[in-house]
């Protein structure tokens, strides 16, 4: 009974698949990838076993050429490194601002971090931010860096700056 009462259902449902096939070869034509086709193997080869065993041998030659060894020089001693760090902590006499200003930049890195990544959120905003800094960078090179004149003066700009940071000046 309930075959004789859902016929036409089924009638509908094979319409519909009918319908909707055509559209799936289409889908099914799409391939994602696929490697090429390698050409067919001829009797005659490009190598002569005696060509491969030569390439086989220069490839082990370059590879021992290639090795890198370990030398005495390169090696750090940690327990130098630390004692240096604690002689330069000793000879600081103002530990407590040497601790306030290392406080204040890792805060000022993190914040900027963040500041950063807010921008970054924004739509539009990094692009203009990319201009400005082409723009800004464009500026600086035909400034300070372009005539022999403008380079001395950046020089000695710099050189008054490192005076007063280290308080020679």
């Amino acid at each position: 009974m309930a075959a004789t009462m859902y016929p036409a259902a089924a009638t509908a449902a094979s319409s519909t698949t009918s319908f909707l096939l055509p559209a799936i070869p289409a889908v099914r034509t799409v391939r994602c990838s696929r490697l090429p086709l390698l050409p067919p193997r001829s009797s005659s080869s490009r190598f002569s076993p005696a060509s491969l065993k030569a390439l086989s041998e220069s490839s082990r030659v370059s590879l021992l050429q290639t090795r890198a060894t370990s030398s005495d020089e390169s090696s750090v001693d940690t327990s130098e490194i630390f004692t240096d760090l604690k002689e330069k902590w000793d000879a600081v006499e103002n530990k407590s601002t040497v601790l306030v200003y290392g406080g204040g930049a890792i805060v000022a890195v993190w914040l900027s971090s963040i500041l950063v990544g807010a921008i970054n959120s924004v739509p539009l905003l990094p692009k203009i931010m990319e201009l400005v800094g082409l723009g800004y960078t464009g500026w600086f090179v035909y400034r300070y860096l372009l005539f022999k004149q403008s380079r001395k003066e950046l020089a000695t700009d710099i050189e008054t700056l490192k005076k007063k940071i280290a308080g020679t000046e």
